[in-house]
């Protein structure tokens, strides 16, 4: 029998999960690959920069991360010349049971972005499962898809047949209204209107009273869960977000990622990427950043892979 989960695996101070755009079309594609092998049913996803997150309903939920992140970490490795695993040893598992446990806990997964404040709305941001949902309903075209015969350059490998039904946009990333079970997350919904609700209301006690409705002895899902062992932005920073008062201009990893890279590639000749910079040119890589561009000292150590913020003193 499949029992319904969160996962989330996190970086950690290990750097970041993807670097670049690439990284997450690829992490995507991985999501569906191994669920596919392990006969994981996959509610809601959403890829960030330093963690993911998942609800899934799975025989093995063990099986199927042990699975991805093997796939995806062979890619990883493999393009950045690196060694060794990628991401926390461990990753997060929270088992959810009841329809307002898994609802809170699919809502949470598919407003990360906007958490994070990445994205303004859970809609803005490319790589969750949120615009599959009610797509017809709510008026969201589909992008143009890819040739078939172009599509397995962007799966892992090996990844075996992949079901006929299956799209991938022009990106390479398979359609998340396919790697999702769509018709399933929409039942548990029920209208779009419900469904908008809960991609716009605000975190608060009524979440946590709704989830005892399901049962006394129910744990109720609240970010604080969702986002144990991330380690980016405190709970209250996430909140401040979730209320519309990010700063969405503010630069992106993936944009400092490829800073990084270009200023590597320009004058440290030899290296064939971040994970080979000795120590003292990463010190003068992120002086030189933090300078010129103001990047944050929280982002400038994500994006440098092993190092932990008491690294600080590099800028001093």
């Amino acid at each position: 029998m499949r029992k319904t989960y969160h996962l989330c695996l996190s970086a950690g101070n290990h750097g970041l999960l993807c670097r670049r755009e690439e990284d997450y079309v690829r992490m995507v594609n991985c999501i569906c690959i191994a669920a596919l092998r392990t006969e994981t049913i996959v509610l809601a996803f959403a890829v960030m920069a330093n963690h993911i997150h998942l609800c899934v309903r799975s025989y093995d939920q063990e099986k199927y991360m042990k699975t991805l992140r093997y796939m995806y970490t062979r890619y990883f490795n493999s393009k950045y010349h690196r060694r060794g695993r990628l991401g926390e040893r461990s990753y997060f598992v929270l088992e959810l049971e009841g329809l307002h446990h898994i609802l809170t806990a699919i809502a949470y997964v598919l407003r990360n972005p906007l958490h994070h404040g990445i994205s303004a709305t859970p809609f803005g941001y490319a790589y969750t499962s949120a615009n599959a949902i009610f797509r017809k309903a709510l008026g969201k075209t589909l992008p143009l898809a890819l040739e078939r015969k172009n599509m397995y350059r962007y799966l892992p490998e090996p990844c075996g047949e992949i079901p006929s039904g299956y799209r991938m946009d022009v990106k390479g990333m398979l359609f998340p209204d396919d790697i999702i079970d769509v018709s399933e997350v929409e039942h548990l919904f029920a209208t779009p209107r419900s469904f908008l609700y809960y991609m716009n209301r605000l975190s608060g006690k009524q979440w946590e009273e709704e989830q005892r409705k399901d049962s006394s002895e129910t744990i109720p899902v609240t970010l604080d869960d969702i986002e144990k062992g991330v380690n980016v932005q405190t709970i209250q920073e996430m909140l401040v977000a979730e209320h519309g008062k990010a700063d969405y201009n503010a630069v992106s990893d993936i944009t400092t990622c490829q800073m990084i890279d270009d200023y590597i590639s320009e004058h440290c000749p030899g290296c064939r990427s971040v994970y080979d910079l000795p120590t003292e040119s990463v010190q003068s890589i992120m002086r030189h950043l933090h300078i010129k561009y103001s990047l944050p000292k929280s982002q400038l150590l994500r994006c440098f892979p092993g190092l932990s913020r008491k690294n600080s003193a590099f800028f001093s």
